[in-house]
């Protein structure tokens, strides 16, 4: 019997890829069976920042003197209207969550060659308010975590909260945006961070001003931590 159901949903899979086929979100080439919703040419493409290779790297700059951290990178660049661009917009408001998983995964293989994570215990992912996950289904962000833990084995906290909702980054101001994320995580169970070396992870750095509110409340509630920061994508 349980062979006959696996015969069944064989032959469902391949009928509904034939009208349905597999296509990269970029080219639109069918995917090979080892491909996961980007193909390989065009993950070869995104633009790697390489950042995490050099100290004082223009993310360090952007949060240097804000708040302590170790080391900060993004790992591909981004910019309006690119391919990374793309792919941000279907992982956030297409419902594609695998896509975000995806890329936190490649770039956990990536960085796991390099010394960036080598003494990180935990990654915190930053939160989304509860209304806002229920209406998304998913914190992309979290899902990202995700593929990272897979790649690497660290494991997720997800003590950092959010408290209250905000509005969408995308048209602010820098003003605006330091003035939308002000006050708007919390932390739970505080004690249980004490010591850690966290890697605060979210999905694309602009002005920096989420990292920032988040890293300032992960600290004031814990000084005895020591952070480091991460995003799959950043703004030249």
């Amino acid at each position: 019997m349980r062979l006959l159901e696996q015969i069944i949903k064989q032959n469902l899979t391949s009928v509904a890829e034939f009208i349905f086929p597999r296509c990269c979100h970029l080219c639109e080439s069918k995917l090979t069976d080892d491909e996961n919703y980007i193909c390989s040419t065009c993950l070869s493409r995104l633009p790697r920042t390489h950042y995490h290779r050099n100290p004082m790297n223009p993310m360090e700059q952007r949060f240097a003197g804000k708040f302590p951290f170790e080391s900060a990178t993004g790992h591909f660049f981004y910019a309006k209207d690119s391919d990374l661009s793309i792919l941000m917009q279907d992982l956030k408001y297409r419902h594609y969550r695998g896509l975000a998983k995806r890329l936190g995964l490649l770039a956990g293989k990536e960085l796991y060659l390099t010394s960036f994570l080598a003494d990180i215990d935990c990654i915190i992912p930053i939160p989304i308010h509860f209304i806002k996950k229920a209406k998304r289904g998913y914190n992309q962000t979290e899902e990202i975590a995700s593929g990272i833990k897979e790649a690497t084995s660290i494991p997720i906290k997800r003590n950092l909260i959010a408290s209250r909702p905000h509005k969408t980054q995308t048209s602010l101001t820098h003003q605006q945006r330091q003035t939308n994320t002000q006050g708007i995580f919390g932390v739970k169970e505080p004690q249980e961070l004490s010591g850690l070396h966290i890697l605060l992870l979210d999905d694309v750095c602009t002005t920096g001003a989420t990292l920032t509110s988040a890293a300032e409340t992960l600290l004031s509630s814990n000084p005895d931590i020591r952070l480091s920061l991460l995003t799959i994508g950043v703004t030249f």
